[in-house]
């Protein structure tokens, strides 16, 4: 009778070297903040692990004048830039690694979905905090819901009240 799994030495699961990205959606939300320690605690402690900063750009409303609106795209790029150099520094700091930015222009939504489409096979889980108030927050309760069963990678919904101290425990 033949196994149905194929193992390694010693009955173990064949072992292969590959890319397992933490994708963490970073904006000044309290919830951001915990996700993110926890998507950097885990990828340090994974082989292989890296982490991608993915921040979206809202598109301008302002459509009068072409001009003033690509000035206005411009500023929110380069405070994105900023947001995601300053969270990669601490991360840095925290725990030794240099993340990966992204940064689209669009609805979060659709973004999100649309890069773990596009980079599946590095991608090892998506890391959303959850709010503490009433509601966990748009983007858990979108990719939460029926969305869940046809993600390409595991979802991880970090509680919003954990402290740094429960999170490094954890992680």
């Amino acid at each position: 009778m033949t196994d149905a799994l194929e193992t390694g030495p010693s009955g173990s699961l064949p072992i292969h070297e590959r890319k397992r990205k933490f994708v963490v959606v970073v904006d000044d939300s309290p919830e951001s903040k915990v996700a993110i320690r926890f998507a950097a605690a885990r990828a340090a402690h994974t082989a292989g692990g890296g982490i991608v900063l993915f921040h979206v750009i809202l598109p301008a409303r302002f459509q009068h004048w072409l001009g003033v609106q690509n000035r206005m795209m411009q500023e929110s790029r380069d405070e994105a830039e900023e947001l995601l150099r300053n969270v990669a520094l601490g991360i840095k700091g925290y725990c030794g690694l240099t993340p990966e930015h992204c940064i689209r222009e669009g609805d979060p939504k659709d973004e999100i979905r649309a890069y773990i489409e596009e980079e599946a096979e590095d991608i090892f889980a998506l890391i959303l905090g959850a709010g503490t108030g009433d509601s966990p927050g748009p983007l858990v309760d979108y990719f939460s819901g029926p969305l869940a069963s046809s993600l390409k990678c595991p979802l991880v919904i970090v509680p919003g009240s954990l402290t740094d101290s429960a999170i490094d425990e954890l992680a």
